[in-house]
């Protein structure tokens, strides 16, 4: 199953990955893993369906289930059930011209409130009767999702066992880490099954092995001539700690097809509220980008606890992969959306000073003040195999919290003053961390530093090798990135900003900026190839440039710590051809030798990084280069039903006249699908 195969269901942190028949294979290191997973753990392994023994035939794919139809971002009609994206799946037993089919299969499925809900159908074709034997091959096999995502990861241990145990109407699945953990995903039918019975192994392994827990539940299905039989069925995820009664049977679960009603209604809500960006552009394409992004994103929030412990509603970066919070990539997502939906941003302020690391840890790479990188729930972080529940291994989670809570108190008013105020401890803390262990007062720059075992601090572009030089030559040591000395510049100012104007501490506003000053001037003197007109993609430690031309100098423009000639030559040059495909700015210019155009951050196109570039633009009055960036990106939504992948291919539009995605994207993203709002943002009108 490649990622342009698969399905995606998705409620507040619970998500399915399915084929488009509505199975799951138990896939290991695909792109992506299939699977029902909560908290990073893959609660549903295999649910394979089967008539008469054989797979039956796809005659109809269901959709994802956060699609926004046409008519509704153009008039704001709601189409309640091409909202779903769900609909049902139309398989069939095969046959022939000479001897159709005798029966139809539909299939409808939903994830909600740790659920997956499906209900089967079906339909006989003929005037008389014929059974059909239905099967339902199930299994949990309780991975780790970063144990999928990245083999080596994978987690053994002598004290790991999973059993089974039978249900009248359905089969439990039990995962047991020692006496410290158990997880259990419960199956559950209406009709009970007819017979229950171990299964083979997936198909392509060995066969069934010691650990195997596969089972086969079936049905004999009799429905009456040209009526139609009905299957009700519930998988409920319940993670360690989860209480014994929290198992309901499916008679009690909600039927897919209202969830997939109602989940579409609140998507709907959320995505044409007032102030509805429809309504405040003439562009069309544009209002459809921005109403499908609200509608993932409603998707993609996931519930954390805030400063009190009251439950927040906060963007999570994106399915399957990220389905958390993400400091960098929920800051981003809450700052595009701020004009549009500022309570995403209030809850995300919220949530990330709750989690605020207070104390050093070097196994979390957790320092006082720093700002969390990720939230983890998983089986390898309970273990010690992945940094423990709270990982803080990025530079620029902090100066981005400093730069959304400035951008918030500037847009909010009182409400804005008010979370600033109460805030104000957290927001020192974090201009402290920037000092005194960011990099600020001994390197002048805030730095990326290695840590054990490949960790440390990164910026955005986080994969191996992302950050090199132009013939592909890595850095040594500690890294000084571009684009995150302007965000510490943004940061300064807009925190001095608060200091002054809520805060009532003129000393200390002083304080912050000269210290923004100065890293500007220093910047300018340190940041520049005059050679080539650019800045580089980084510094080492020693000072030396590394001197890749990349997409990161666009959010200089965004920061603001360019002078403005430099900045009006740095946007222009952005749109020339070795960096603008045509559907967007790669992130490495082609022509280098390290440019790749498959790869995520060496030459393929991020929404996001565009995003950030085109407010750029607009800041330093490129409207022109902003508005073609925009038109390119939005060519490419177009072309996908509104939505932006993660990451397209860096291929050029005049040789390749359709946009590519990249084999390591997936959509969707949430800081793509805030996008398009920043784009909006970025135009104007």
């Amino acid at each position: 199953m490649t990622a342009i195969e698969h399905r995606l269901l998705v409620h507040d942190g619970t998500f399915a990955v399915l084929a488009a028949s509505g199975d799951i294979a138990g896939h290991r290191g695909a792109l992506p893993a299939d699977g029902l997973f909560r908290r990073e753990t893959r609660h549903l392994s295999r649910w394979q369906l089967t008539l008469d023994g054989a797979a039956p035939t796809v005659l109809v794919p269901a959709r994802d289930d956060v699609r926004v139809p046409p008519s509704a971002a153009a008039d704001g009609l709601a189409d309640r059930e091409g909202n779903t994206g769900g609909g049902a799946v139309v398989l069939t037993p095969h046959g022939t011209r000479e001897a159709p089919p005798a029966c139809t299969v539909f299939r409808e499925q939903a994830v909600v409130d740790g659920a997956l809900t499906e209900r089967i159908r079906v339909v006989s074709n003929q005037g008389t009767a014929a059974p059909i034997r239905l099967s339902l091959t199930v299994d949990a096999d309780f991975a780790d999702q970063a144990e999928l995502h990245s083999p080596r990861q994978e987690f053994t241990g002598p004290q790991r066992a999973r059993s089974t145990v039978a249900r009248p109407d359905g089969v439990e699945f039990h995962y047991r880490r020692g006496t410290s953990r158990h997880t259990r995903t419960v199956v559950t039918a209406d009709p009970a099954p007819a017979e229950a019975a171990d299964a083979e192994g997936p198909v392509g392994t060995a066969g069934a092995g010691p650990d195997a827990t596969a089972r086969r539940l079936s049905w004999l299905l009799e429905p009456a001539p040209h009526t139609a039989v009905e299957l009700r069925l519930c998988v409920r995820t319940l993670p360690h700690g989860t209480p014994d009664t929290a198992a309901p049977g499916p008679a009690e679960a909600p039927d897919p097809a209202t969830v997939r009603s109602e989940l579409a209604a609140a998507r709907h809500a959320f995505a044409t509220a007032e102030p509805r960006p429809g309504l405040r552009t003439a562009r069309p394409e544009l209002a459809r980008a921005c109403e499908q992004g609200l509608a993932d994103l409603a998707g993609l929030c996931v519930t954390v606890p805030g400063p009190d412990g009251a439950p927040l509603r906060v963007p999570g970066a994106g399915a399957p992969w990220y389905p958390t919070l993400f400091g960098r990539d929920s800051l981003l997502t809450s700052f595009f959306t701020l004009p549009y939906r500022p309570l995403l941003a209030e809850a995300t302020l919220l949530a990330l000073a709750a989690a605020q690391d207070g104390e050093a840890e070097p196994g979390r790479i957790a320092e006082p003040g720093k700002i969390l990188h990720e939230l983890r729930h998983g089986e390898l972080t309970a273990f010690g195999r992945l940094p423990r529940g709270r990982s803080y291994g990025s530079v620029d989670s902090t100066p981005l919290f400093l730069v959304l809570l400035g951008a918030y108190a500037e847009q909010r008013g009182a409400a804005g003053a008010e979370l600033a105020r109460r805030l104000e401890p957290q927001a020192r803390a974090a201009v402290r961390w920037m000092f005194d262990r960011g990099g600020l007062a001994d390197l002048g720059y805030l730095a990326c530093r290695p840590g054990e075992g490949g960790g440390g601090d990164r910026s955005w572009k986080d994969s191996p090798g992302a950050i090199c030089a132009a013939d592909g030559t890595l850095p040594t040591g500690a890294v000084l990135v571009a684009e995150v000395q302007g965000y510490a510049y943004d940061a300064l100012c807009r925190t001095a900003e608060l200091a002054r104007a809520v805060w009532g501490d003129p000393g200390y506003a002083g304080s912050l900026e000269r210290a923004a000053a100065g890293l500007r001037e220093r910047f300018g003197a340190d940041f520049w190839l005059p050679e080539r007109g650019f800045p580089p993609l980084a510094l080492e430690e020693s000072g030396r440039k590394v001197d890749a031309l990349a997409s990161d100098a666009g959010h200089l423009l965004w920061s603001g710590i360019l002078g403005q000639r430099r900045g009006e030559t740095v946007g222009r040059r952005l749109l020339e051809p070795d960096f603008f495909s045509g559907w967007g700015v790669r992130t490495l210019a082609a022509g280098q030798a390290a440019y790749h155009p498959l790869s995520c951050h060496r030459g393929g196109i991020q929404p996001q990084d565009n995003a950030l570039i085109a407010l750029g633009l607009a800041r330093y009055s490129l409207r022109a280069e902003a508005a073609r960036l925009a038109d390119g990106l939005l060519a490419a939504a177009e072309r996908s039903g509104d939505r932006l992948p993660q990451v397209l291919a860096g291929y050029a539009r005049e040789d390749v006249p359709e946009p590519v995605p990249s084999p390591h994207g997936g959509a969707p993203r949430a800081w793509s699908a805030a996008a398009p709002l920043a784009l909006l943002a970025a135009l104007g009108r």
